[in-house]
Order: C-alpha cells, then sequence, then structure tokens
C-alpha cells in the first residue's frame, strides 16, 4: 500500500474548495484579532499572542512581528520537515498576517457598532470566533503555521506528543502575557482558550446525533426484531467469545437516533433486564443501506 499516494489524493481532493473554506477561516481568525484580541490585550498563546506581547515591550509593530515570524518558521518547517509536510502551513501561514492588514480597516469600522462593555462577552465573541475560524481550517486539513509549525518540529526529533507540545508552548505565551497585561487578562485569555477549542472540536467531529449501542443479551433476537420493526433501523450481529471464560456468543451492534436512545434503552432492560450493553456518542455514519432516512450498519 502507497501510503504517500493515498495522503496526496486526500490533499488534492476538492483542493480550490477546501482552500476557499480556509481562506474564509483566516478571515474570521484576522477579524477577530483586530476587533478584540489586539484592543482588548488578549494574550491567547502562539505568534498572535507574542505579537500583542512584543509591543509594549520593544515597540514592535504586532503586524510587522507576524509577517517576520511567519516568514522565518516557513523556512524553518521547509529545512526541518520537508516540503510536503510544510504545504498545510503555507495558505494559512501566509494569508493570517496579510487578512490582518487587510481587515484593520473593517474591524475599525464594525467597532463602532459593536460595543461590548461587558468583558464576559467580548471573551465569548472572541472564542466563538476563534474557534469557528480555527475549526473550519483544521477540518479541511490546513493550519496556519505559527506554533503548529513547532508543535510538528518538536514531535518530528523529541517524539513529544503534539498536544503537550502545544500545551507548554500555549501556557508560555499565556504566561508571559500575564507579566505584561496582568492576572485579569491571562484568566479571560484562559476563558478564551477553553471557549475556542470547545467550539473547535464540535466543527472538526461535529455534534453528536446518534448513539452507537453494542448489547449482549440472552433474547439476542428480539432485540434485533426491535430494532427492525420498531425504530426502522438496521443492526449487526457480531461474533464474540468471553476473555475470562471463552465462551462463545453474539453481540448486537446498531446505531439508534439521539431521539430514540431512552425509549430504545429501556426496552432492551424490558426484554432482558440483565442484558449488557455499551452506548457511545456516534458523530457519523457513512455508506450502508438507508431505510426510513437512517443507514443501516
Amino acid at each position: 500500500m502507497d501510503i504517500q499516494k493515498i495522503k496526496e489524493t486526500v490533499m488534492k481532493k476538492d483542493f480550490y474548495k477546501r482552500v476557499l473554506v480556509i481562506l474564509f477561516g483566516v478571515f474570521l481568525l484576522a477579524l477577530t484579532y483586530n476587533l478584540f484580541l489586539y484592543p482588548y490585550n488578549l494574550v491567547i498563546g502562539g505568534t498572535t499572542g507574542l505579537s500583542i506581547v512584543v509591543e509594549p515591550l520593544f515597540g514592535w509593530d504586532p503586524q510587522i512581528f507576524l509577517y517576520i515570524c511567519t516568514c522565518i518558521l516557513l523556512v524553518i518547517s521547509f529545512l526541518l520537515l520537508g516540503v510536503k509536510r510544510t504545504g498545510v502551513s503555507i495558505v494559512g501561514s501566509l494569508m493570517y498576517p496579510v487578512f490582518i492588514s487587510l481587515t484593520k480597516p473593517l474591524a475599525n469600522y464594525l467597532s463602532e457598532y459593536i460595543l461590548l462593555d461587558n468583558m464576559i462577552l467580548v471573551v465569548l465573541t472572541t472564542g466563538i470566533l476563534y474557534g469557528l475560524g480555527y475549526g473550519l481550517i483544521y477540518k479541511m486539513g490546513f493550519d496556519t503555521g505559527g506554533s503548529d509549525i513547532v508543535v510538528r518540529i518538536f514531535n518530528k526529533f523529541f517524539h513529544w506528543p503534539g498536544g503537550k507540545c502545544s500545551l507548554i508552548i500555549q501556557s508560555c505565551v499565556v504566561i508571559a502575557g500575564a507579566c505584561v497585561y496582568g492576572f485579569n487578562q491571562m484568566m479571560y485569555a484562559i476563558l478564551i482558550l477553553v471557549i475556542y477549542t470547545t467550539v473547535m472540536d464540535k466543527i472538526l467531529i461535529g455534534i453528536s446525533n446518534s448513539k452507537l449501542f453494542f448489547i449482549h443479551t440472552k433474547e439476542l433476537k428480539k432485540v434485533e426484531d426491535f430494532v427492525l420493526h420498531e425504530l426502522h433501523t438496521g443492526a449487526t450481529i457480531l461474533d464474540m467469545e468471553g476473555g475470562y471464560t471463552g465462551e462463545k456468543s453474539s453481540i448486537l451492534m446498531c446505531v439508534v437516533p439521539n431521539r430514540d436512545y431512552y425509549l430504545f434503552k429501556e426496552a432492551i432492560l424490558e426484554v432482558d433486564p440483565d442484558a449488557f450493553f455499551v452506548i457511545n456518542d456516534c458523530y457519523e455514519v457513512h455508506g450502508g443501506v438507508k431505510a426510513n432516512n437512517f443507514p443501516f450498519i
């Protein structure tokens, strides 16, 4: 199996459509920066946060700082990670500082009408917009470079987990922001991070609209009939072997819409009070035969 060929095929799929989506995501990030992050001195990590920190310390223009950081990190990425791994960062990296410059007049105009005198509203709005922007970019398989490049470099050469490395980098920048702008601003930044990562995750994996059941029961046929004839959805019977007893048996796997979750769970216990089942959130079902607008498994 040619893994590299598969990756190239995936990245080329709907390429121009995906580029348009990430450009919109970068536009949201840049507009949020000019509307909220920079005016309210909210340091939430990455090169964006550093650009806000260095201005009062060294008098450096934040936009120029972002352009310089972008160029340096892309060059380092090309040298250490190679062209292919850097490719996912090029569009977002180059367009982010450009869009910050382009959206500044729009942000100045909108700031006359968007009057948020409550910092909680500022935090909520910033977190939602930032999460939406990053969610769209990551969902399309791209990123905005910056600290993402640093994370990949540490992951490649030091084998640090991406999540751990990202947390360390973000924490260092947020703490630097606290040293410059105070404890209150740090707490606002942390709240924004929590909100935007939550929103970003929902965009990436979606909102669970169904439940995945694995059911072990002595009344397998009755449960299967209930699924097929009452819920009008599908089911799969899987052969299994008990890890402790070695006893061979079967379990039923099915996906049930959230609206039928309570009914189905209680129906299983009515049919077999001793039934054992595991329930997971199900974010996406793809393929299979459809019945009544819900897929068979």
